[in-house]
């Protein structure tokens, strides 16, 4: 998932990709990680496009409001990818007993 149209990034199809999973609608996402809610719904767009790219800091506050973490938004590798997105719903025993099996295959 390197680029999505002529524009996109792997960012702004994860970005989207998860916006719909958590059932948000741009403006929503935008009010949530702190944007103006006047210009919410056209900076999550402009993201979703690949248009613009966030800064980190607002990068981070997206992840957050969408409850993943910031790497799975850039991660190009869709498993790795899956494998982020899952183990951020995890607590410190799940990511610990993760690391374990992984430490095993590796």
């Amino acid at each position: 998932m390197k680029k999505n149209g002529n524009h996109g990034t792997v960012f702004s199809a994860r970005l989207r990709q998860a916006r719909l999973l958590a059932g948000l609608t741009q403006i929503e996402l935008g009010v949530l990680a702190g944007i103006d809610e006047f210009s919410a719904s056209a900076r999550v767009n402009q993201y979703e496009r690949g248009v613009h790219a966030p800064d980190h800091g607002t990068a981070a506050r997206l992840a957050a409001a969408l409850k993943v973490p910031v790497s799975y938004l850039f991660e190009p590798n869709d498993m790795l990818a899956k494998v982020i997105f899952t183990a951020g719903k995890l607590d410190e025993n799940g990511l610990e007993k993760v690391l374990d099996y992984i430490n095993g295959l590796a």
